[in-house]
């Protein structure tokens, strides 16, 4: 359960957000200093803040401060007339941690919450510490033909238990769960639309980025190490046996990983 959970008024969307773990320290907000910046959960598409992190939040919450909002259209964030692009969904992230005086964070953006974590870092440098992207791509060549071609035969991509703990956990929390045919729809085309960025753009980004993805993940393993050569300051890791919708489960592999990452030096 979150600590608290509110909402705020961003760029005409009133997105709900969860503040989990310990208080956050004035330092960090301040000046981006301390050795815990807060961390920003960005979740996957199609999902919420507990699909996509129910098995990490516990660990990473013990000793951070976290914020965790769902974005336009997801979970208890209504959707609005307005495109669900990558550009604005990581426009509404740091209009949202304005409102909180938020100015530095880590971020940990999973799927969709990755491709946003990476516009963030992109585009807003100094807002960012620490980036942990999964199962993120920066192309859509990245992804495997199979998944762009809703191929549901294939194990990349969910099965029907998945798919019916998404509808579930939309009709539990959504302001108008009877959107939910329209809202796949939208997302569909979302995630189907060309993304924002070249190769000189990753080649930009200031943050150390962790990468990592499953080895049967949407994203090809050739081309997450195509980002990590980009990326200055970037790891890749491929966890075995791992699809898309296992990966943030993988907690024995994932949690030492990630916090070992948070936790290294910020020179």
């Amino acid at each position: 359960m979150p600590t608290s959970s509110a909402y705020a008024k961003v760029n005409g969307v009133e997105m709900y957000y969860e503040v989990h773990g310990a208080a956050r320290d004035a330092g960090a907000r301040d000046t981006g200093t301390d050795a815990r910046l807060p961390l920003v959960l960005l979740h996957g598409g199609v999902t919420t803040v507990d699909l996509s992190f129910a098995a990490v939040l516990p660990a990473l919450a013990a000793d951070r401060h976290i914020v965790a909002p769902e974005l336009q259209g997801h979970g208890h964030t209504a959707d609005t007339d307005r495109d669900l692009t990558v550009p604005n969904l990581a426009s509404d992230v740091v209009a949202l941690l304005d409102e909180l005086g938020i100015q530095r964070a880590d971020f940990l953006g999973y799927s969709l919450g990755g491709l946003t974590a990476l516009e963030i870092g992109i585009r807003h440098p100094g807002r960012v510490g620490r980036l942990v992207l999964a199962a993120t791509q920066y192309h859509q060549d990245g992804i495997h033909d199979e998944v762009h071609a809703g191929d549901f035969a294939s194990p990349r991509l969910p099965d029907q238990a998945d798919f019916q703990e998404m509808a579930e956990a939309y009709a539990a929390c959504a302001p108008h769960p009877e959107h939910f045919q329209d809202f796949l729809g939208k997302i569909s085309v979302a995630a189907n639309a060309p993304l924002p960025w070249t190769a000189d753009d990753l080649r930009t980004v200031q943050a150390p980025t962790l990468l990592v993805i499953g080895d049967s993940d949407f994203v090809r393993v050739e081309h997450a190490a195509e980002m990590q050569r980009l990326i200055p300051r970037s790891r890749l890791a491929v966890l075995p046996a791992t699809t898309h919708m296992t990966l943030m489960r993988r907690t024995s592999l994932l949690l030492p990983m990630v916090g070992e990452f948070l936790d290294g030096s910020r020179t």
